[in-house]
């Protein structure tokens, strides 16, 4: 059975220099054999009602603007693997959960980012599912509980996003221990944190009541949804902390491995 993870992606400019989070993400799959495929799960895809990319090779998507022409010459051509998203749509389906297949979906930088880092010969085939921004933490929690059978499968279940996100306080070069940090960010960090490693899932569905902040730490909830899916496919396997960080004083850049 394969572990699934929720990565902090980041700033689109990591597909040029990924830092200490690049490593993190090597070293999450360094112990690992190459999984039959990936199911991705980014922020940045969202849709009305679950939908699974199809297509037998994606496009590297450049969803951004404004960053050097030479981020947007980058290129991640991963197969896809119409197998799969056929047999996510089943699985979803059967779940109760009504799917779309979309055929020619590509990748967004939410995926291909990190897995250029993770899997830089783009030799394992990857699927895109979309969260629903519309819906909340119960609703993504169910979609990952309908597809953690994947992982017997040799299927790697992967989130993407950021553990804070609040792009209207983002201060540049700012980094974990800087005292400009925001308090908020640390204490959100820690919350998740706690909840996680506990296994508490009461308390993370409800974050938004809950977590020190949370309004602050995501004025909208698409950059934290993916780890509900993760944690929904996980079925309570062991959680830990691969990695933490902050950049531009409000991003917390935390990874997560569930074995």
């Amino acid at each position: 059975m394969f572990p699934s993870f929720y990565i902090s992606h980041g700033s689109p400019m990591l597909a040029l220099d990924a830092g200490k989070t690049g490593l993190a993400w090597q070293a999450l799959v360094a112990d690992l054999p190459k999984p039959k495929a990936i199911l991705m799960v980014s922020a940045h895809w969202g849709s009305l009602q679950p939908a699974v990319g199809a297509a037998s090779q994606p496009e590297t998507i450049h969803d951004f603007g404004g960053f050097p022409a030479a981020l947007f010459d980058l290129q991640y051509p991963a197969p896809g693997a119409p197998w799969l998203a056929k047999k996510v749509a089943a699985v979803l389906e059967s779940a109760g959960l009504p799917v779309a297949v979309h055929p020619s979906r590509g990748l967004d930088h939410g995926a291909w980012v990190p897995l250029r880092v993770m899997y830089p010969d783009a030799d394992v085939p990857v699927v895109q599912l979309s969260i629903q921004p519309r819906q909340g933490p119960e609703h993504h929690y169910r979609l990952g509980q309908a597809l953690a059978g994947l992982q017997q499968e040799g299927v790697m279940i992967i989130g993407s996003g950021s553990l804070t996100h609040n792009l209207y306080e983002v201060m540049g070069d700012i980094t974990e221990g800087d005292p400009r940090v925001p308090a908020y960010v640390p204490a959100f960090q820690a919350w998740m944190n706690e909840k996680l490693l506990a296994n508490d899932i009461n308390a993370l569905l409800d974050y938004r009541r809950q977590a020190p902040e949370a309004n602050r730490a995501h004025p909208t909830d698409e950059h934290l949804l993916p780890i509900f899916v993760v944690l929904g496919a996980a079925q309570g396997g062991n959680v830990e902390r691969s990695h933490r960080g902050i950049t531009g004083g409000v991003l917390a850049m935390d990874v997560y491995r569930w074995q």
